[in-house]
């Protein structure tokens, strides 16, 4: 089931949920909308669903025009992230409702249910709490039995919304590979809205960013990580370091450290941003001459194979409109070499950014 989104803008009030956001997405992949609260994306997911109606525009299904179709007649399958399941009912029955709430005509018959439900429990690998209720169930296993009844009615389209926001660290981990799994076993056409960056790449095919009701970025998780396309795609997809700098002629003056940036080659002494992830900082211990920037050791976090450094440069550093940002740099380095350099806090070190991704100031011309 391929779905395209033409041109759909949704306004509450006064505040603009979706403005104008086209998106194609083909049949049988695996689509996350990412983005910050509030940025429009549950919207856009509920008026996929015929849960909400758009102000403009229009949703196809497989180039039919479902826009005005009702909620019932999508043949859409929604998995909520508080499961929504009836605590009143055995898991059994849970998964069986859709089935038993379908026309007479379209109704399977008790015989067909219970090989369905047995079928689909067994597909999420819980065919054992068949006769339990949902209070009696864990978090993900609850989680687990909601995505069972979203599948009990063979929906052309999957939709998860925040499907794992309630759950703990590790059993997120756990049903997201679980849901990867799952999905290249069944192919069912799914779109699932989160704001964890971590999950979206792990899972998506593609990954859909958004920010304040618009399509910033779409692409594979790779594409977005590696090319992100503006400075807020950058800085939402994990940690960064923002410096101001000056593009001229395909170089980056950061910190009064020049860098190669030849996507701005034609750039003449423009006011720009650069943004260095934390672990593309080289560092070294302080020595009189050293070219770099200057920082002084605040904190060090050693987790496992990883050293996260906070560091306080050593001139504070002047922003352009006078202002002063007192603002930490996070480094990261292998916690080998963490105890290999003898580090304390306290001491002295040189940052040098290996890469830097650089936007010109939209203020700016090139």
């Amino acid at each position: 089931m391929g779905i395209e989104i033409r041109n759909v803008s949704k306004n509450f009030g006064h505040f603009q949920a979706l403005s104008d956001v086209s998106l194609d997405i083909e049949a049988g992949e695996l689509v996350a909308l990412l983005g910050p609260s509030g940025c429009g994306k549950t919207t856009l997911l509920r008026i996929i669903a015929g849960l909400e109606t758009p102000d403009q525009g229009s949703i196809l299904f497989n180039g039919q025009d479902t826009t005005d179709v009702h909620v019932r007649e999508r043949h859409v399958g929604f998995v909520f992230q508080h499961y929504a399941l009836f605590r009143h009912m055995t898991v059994f029955e849970n998964v069986a409702f859709g089935l038993r709430v379908k026309p007479r005509g379209q109704r399977p018959s008790e015989k067909q249910i219970k090989e369905k439900v047995h079928s689909l429990l067994n597909l999420v690998q819980l065919d054992w709490l068949a006769d339990r209720f949902p209070s009696q169930l864990s978090g993900g296993q609850r989680q687990r039995i909601a995505l069972a009844r979203a599948l009990a009615v063979e929906p052309r389209v999957l939709l998860l919304d925040e499907p794992f926001g309630a759950l703990d660290a590790k059993v997120r981990k756990e049903l997201r590979r679980w849901l990867r799994r799952l999905h290249d076993d069944l192919h069912v056409t799914s779109i699932f809205v989160t704001h964890d960056q971590e999950e979206a790449l792990e899972v998506a095919d593609r990954v859909v960013l958004m920010n304040a009701g618009k399509v910033e970025q779409i692409g594979s998780p790779q594409q977005v990580w590696d090319h992100p396309a503006s400075p807020f795609v950058y800085g939402f997809l994990g940690d960064v370091n923002l410096f101001h700098a000056r593009a001229h002629e395909g170089e980056v003056l950061i910190e009064g450290l020049r860098l190669d940036s030849p996507e701005n080659s034609g750039a003449q002494n423009a006011k720009a941003f650069a943004y260095v992830r934390p672990h593309d900082f080289k560092v070294e211990r302080y020595s009189p001459g050293a070219q770099g920037i200057n920082a002084q050791l605040s904190r060090a976090i050693v987790i496992g194979p990883i050293a996260r450094l906070e560091l306080i440069p050593s001139e504070p550093y002047q922003q352009p409109d006078n202002s002063i940002d007192d603002r930490l740099i996070e480094a990261q380095i292998p916690a080998q070499q963490y105890r290999e350099m003898g580090l304390s806090e306290g001491d002295m070190l040189v940052l040098t950014p290996r890469k830097a991704r650089v936007f010109i100031d939209a203020g700016e011309g090139i």
